[in-house]
């Protein structure tokens, strides 16, 4: 049987998702303006404040999506972080990877708990 306390954790976190899954669709938005801030830079490539700024946004979705229900959104933020880490410490170029957040952003825009991408 359910204590009080059960129920009020789970009550305490269902308010938690609900606030995480209103905060998705904002989060998204940060990301496209980061992107495009990044694209803006030119044909040089992004500054690093930007893919700083890029990275920190996909950073705070993996690794609190899961535990609101988004787990398969925190696992693709998480790919493309890792991806962008790898621009960020000169181990990859930023046009592979550009492609990797317009398709994350795709994917999410259509339905971000979907359980695969």
């Amino acid at each position: 049987m359910a204590t009080l306390s059960d129920q009020e954790f789970h009550a305490r976190m269902q308010a938690l998702s609900d606030k995480f899954a209103a905060t998705v669709p904002v989060t998204l938005d940060k990301i496209t303006a980061a992107l495009a801030a990044c694209r803006a830079d030119g044909p040089a490539g992004p500054s690093p404040d930007h893919l700083h700024v890029l990275h920190e946004l996909l950073h705070g979705v993996a690794g609190s999506a899961g535990t609101f229900g988004y787990g398969t959104l925190g696992q693709y933020c998480r790919v493309v972080e890792q991806q962008l880490r790898a621009v960020l410490g000169g181990q990859a170029e930023w046009p592979v990877v550009a492609p990797q957040v317009d398709a994350l952003l795709r994917w999410a825009a259509r339905d971000p708990r979907a359980p695969s991408w």
